[in-house]
């Protein structure tokens, strides 16, 4: 399929004299003829792994404010979770289970939909999944959700020369893909930057997420009134088109490590770029969408309960081993140079009042249990398909000590 994928590439730019690097990496990405995310048999793990995916406590925690979201919401009798780039259904299994096992109530109002390019087969009638990349919804009272969803879209490169933006493209010379230099493939290159008043220097290289329009026009048409919960890495402008990310924040994964070359590996490798949050908070403002709070992980889940969930699983009946492993993917959720660091976006449309909202309230720090009873909530543990991080790292870390100790024993 890398050879088939090539030559798809390879053509497109011989009809065009050259194709935008968004282009290149929307053929890389999601070509059916071998793009990253349509190959088939990827291991979960092997090429990257996302919070879900690390800890069911994360939709455990993400339960809490999604069901304070209904409650502001005045209980509708039902309440859509959309989750745009669901994948496997981890996020959709963690929450659908917490609030099943701690909300009666609410869960009767829970309608969890999956969005995804290659949605995975649920059996168990908690949701329904929907295959497509767009946001064929309307009408919907509730939440859309997205984690590390928008980071994946395609992306404009640019360069400023001389005071001008110009953009990068892709060519070939001698076979190989070389970049070049030109004028802009669109005003609205230019328009993001003038927007955000940003005044670059010279040599300054960045990404311009486009498709970001396109997603906040979707999102708006599908949601009638609720919020949008978006999850992911990235900055605020002033942040992300900095000093410090002078040559531009594309990041290039393969089977975990970081490369600096998207011409390599192609369809075999992750490229992602840092989401610009303030374009993404102007775009969502343009189309009745009002941004609420702003935060990183880290806060996010610290003020939903997370010190609780950590107490409550150390006072479990369960093995050493397995004590061991749940704690630390769940420390990995929080850690500041890792997914602590992600960002936490919410929006709303359609409600008209003042809000403080659990997850990005400083002083709403839920480290007590949902209905304040002293009790400890029961926190979720690993099961066995979910991606063990300790022992990936540290494969000693998987013998079991209880069944070793008393060393001897039966000889």
């Amino acid at each position: 399929m890398t050879e088939q994928l090539l030559d798809v590439i390879r053509t497109l730019i011989r009809q065009n004299g050259r194709i935008t690097f968004s282009r290149f990496m929307a053929e890389a990405m999601f070509s059916p003829m071998g793009g990253y995310y349509s190959t088939a048999g990827r291991t979960v793990g092997r090429d990257y792994y996302t919070s879900p995916m690390a800890h069911p406590v994360f939709g455990a925690l993400m339960s809490r404010q999604i069901e304070q979201f209904w409650r502001i919401l005045d209980r509708p009798k039902t309440f859509h979770l959309v989750e745009v780039g669901s994948g496997r259904g981890d996020l959709a299994k963690a929450i659908t289970g917490y609030v099943r096992s701690t909300s009666s109530e609410f869960s009767k109002a829970l309608e969890y939909i999956g969005v995804d390019y290659d949605p995975a087969e649920y059996t168990d009638g908690e949701f329904a999944s929907i295959k497509g990349q767009g946001l064929p919804l309307r009408g919907l009272v509730g939440c859309i959700v997205s984690n590390e969803l928008i980071d994946s879209f395609p992306v404009h490169r640019f360069v400023i020369v001389k005071g001008r933006i110009l953009e990068v493209y892709v060519a070939l010379d001698q076979g190989q893909f070389i970049e070049v230099i030109d004028e802009p493939s669109s005003g609205l290159l230019e328009q993001r930057l003038l927007d955000l008043r940003l005044d670059l220097p010279d040599g300054f290289r960045g990404e311009i997420n486009l498709q970001m329009n396109d997603w906040s026009d979707s999102v708006s048409n599908a949601l009638d009134r609720g919020f949008v919960l978006t999850i992911d890495y990235g900055h605020l402008a002033t942040d992300l088109y900095s000093e410090e990310r002078s040559q531009g924040t594309l990041r290039c994964y393969y089977r975990h490590i970081l490369l600096g070359n998207p011409y390599q590996h192609i369809g075999d490798q992750d490229l992602t770029s840092h989401v610009d949050f303030t374009s993404l908070m102007n775009l969502g403002s343009a189309k009745g969408m009002v941004p609420l709070g702003y935060t990183s992980q880290e806060e996010f889940l610290r003020r939903l309960g997370f010190s609780s969930f950590l107490l409550s699983l150390g006072r479990r009946q369960i093995r050493q081993s397995e004590l061991d492993v749940n704690r630390m993917s769940m420390l990995d959720l929080v850690k500041p140079d890792g997914m602590g660091a992600f960002k936490v976006l919410c929006q709303s449309k359609g409600i008209n009042q003042s809000l403080s909202l659990m997850g990005f309230n400083a002083s709403d720090i839920q480290d007590k249990p949902w209905d304040h009873s002293g009790l400890l909530p029961e926190c979720p543990v690993l099961s066995e398909s979910r991606l063990n991080l300790l022992t990936a790292r540290y494969p000693h870390t998987g013998w079991d000590w209880d069944e070793l100790w008393p060393f001897g024993k039966g000889t």
